[in-house]
């Protein structure tokens, strides 16, 4: 069978710390919930650092091997490792150094990196459990014995996972809104973090107070978080204001940066710098002169994600932010290559809905909606 789209659980632990020690991987498909593929050796004596970063490596080997077209999405209990692999905190001790070496040598381009509570990660914790307890562990988990087909209505939680019935846990909903409009909207120039930074136009200031209503209509917005940046700050005041809620300002929330092509139109910069631009379009991974990747970008707004996640969970927060980070955001919910979000076109003031799940599971809403 082929797959597009796999999770990859993993996990380890040390019975001492150094200790005896053990990984248990698997890797599941999103679609049913089967497990593909699993695994769980002991390692010797150990730390339960070496024995997470272990999992991890034998997962991404399972995934390859048994869906080697697919994309990714790792989740862990392991903050140290998820954090290390998604690139936002150094990798300073020497045991871990080659092992994560090689765990990004067997991600391919695009892994997602989830950090998810230990009850959530509890069958690779149990594989990693059984092989320290000397438990044989069959590549594929024994099927369950056949019982008898009977048609019924899906759970509620089968519901809430399709987006169409009454959820056993409320999602943590987030509400993303672009900005209203600048100057350098209205002449689409590039308007990134070390830029200009405009205020909103006049034109801006009416979305701005547009969105504010069609908020307040709506109500049951918990906290509003903002960018740093003037535009998204001002337009956020304004719906603040109107809701009585107070604004926090988030700094990973900021417009990606563009370097030197800040100020410029976009014929200007394929005029100025047109092997640098051909070079931008043909990879995420690369950044404009003097700029950041949209990589670089997408890891910081998924740590923003997660921090919202954290603090709101079952909340309605409403995030005034850029077009960048929202593209980010509804390209990782819809598991899309990174390349989707050239094929996004975002209007000022627009309204995009994203609601999280406490199993990880994410749905869009709606998108570019004009209040």
């Amino acid at each position: 069978m082929s797959y597009t789209h796999v999770i990859v659980e993993a996990d380890g632990g040390s019975r001492g710390n150094p200790g005896p020690a053990a990984y248990g991987a698997l890797v599941r498909d999103p679609a049913t919930g089967e497990v593909i593929a699993q695994d769980g050796k002991t390692l010797g004596v150990a730390t339960n650092n070496v024995a997470e970063y272990s999992g991890l490596i034998a997962g991404l080997e399972l995934a390859r091997e048994y869906a080697p077209d697919a994309s990714i999405e790792v989740r862990m209990d392991s903050k140290l490792v998820i954090e290390q692999m998604a690139g936002r905190w150094k990798i300073k001790h020497p045991d871990m150094k080659p092992l994560a070496i090689k765990a990004q040598g067997l991600a391919p381009f695009g892994t997602e990196w989830t950090w998810v509570p230990r009850a959530q990660n509890s069958a690779a914790d149990a594989l990693a459990n059984n092989a320290l307890d000397g438990v044989p562990i069959p590549l594929k988990p024994e099927p369950a014995a056949a019982k008898p087909v009977v048609v019924k209505e899906p759970s509620d939680q089968a519901k809430a996972m399709r987006g169409w019935g009454a959820e056993v846990e409320p999602p943590t909903q987030l509400i993303f809104l672009r900005h209203g409009e600048t100057p350098h909207t209205a002449e689409k120039r590039f308007s990134g973090l070390g830029g200009d930074n405009p205020s909103l136009s006049e034109t801006g200031r009416a979305q701005a107070a547009a969105a504010a209503e069609f908020l307040a209509r709506r109500g049951g917005i918990d906290a509003i978080v903002s960018s740093p940046m003037r535009r998204t700050q001002e337009t956020a005041a304004v719906v603040g204001q109107k809701l009585g809620v107070e604004v926090v300002v988030d700094d990973s929330w900021v417009e990606c940066s563009f370097g030197d092509w800040d100020g410029h139109t976009f014929a200007e910069v394929q005029e100025k710098w047109p092997d640098a631009l051909d070079a931008w379009m043909e990879s995420t991974t690369v950044a404009p002169p003097g700029g950041e990747s949209f990589d670089t970008c997408a890891r910081r707004a998924r740590s923003a994600r997660d921090g919202l996640l954290t603090r709101y969970p079952g909340k309605t927060v409403l995030v005034v932010t850029h077009v960048t980070p929202i593209k980010l955001m509804v390209r990782s919910v819809l598991q899309a290559p990174m390349a989707s979000i050239f094929r996004m076109e975002m209007r000022p003031a627009t309204l995009t809905e994203i609601h999280w799940y406490a199993d990880g599971l994410a749905s869009l809403k709606s998108f570019n909606v004009v209040p």
